[in-house]
């Protein structure tokens, strides 16, 4: 019998109705939850040294969807060192 409620962090890959892998879940905000379609960090690392080179580098980092504290990706923490919110209201971000 499948999971009627299922738990969903950052780092949990979801499916579509039929099946099929959707992605992996980064982060969540009030409206719902980020998934890339991308395999992990490093694909996301990759992606963000690509883009916006002609307007200045860009860094990518983590970051509390409660309190807004920002970290280094390769120190992503259990949960927010500032506010002590869950791992799952931390995600992804782009810091110019």
């Amino acid at each position: 019998m499948a999971d009627e409620n299922p738990t969903v962090t950052v780092g949990t890959t979801v499916y579509t109705e039929d099946g099929s892998a959707l992605g992996t879940v980064r982060g969540f905000d009030d409206d719902g939850l980020f998934v890339t379609t991308r395999e992990g960090v490093a694909s996301l690392s990759v992606e963000h040294e690509r883009a916006g080179h002609e307007f200045g580098g860009a860094e990518l980092m983590w970051r509390c969807t409660q309190c807004g504290e920002m970290g280094d990706i390769e120190e992503l923490p259990e949960s927010c060192p500032n506010c002590d919110a869950p791992k799952e209201d931390i995600y992804y971000w782009t810091e110019d």
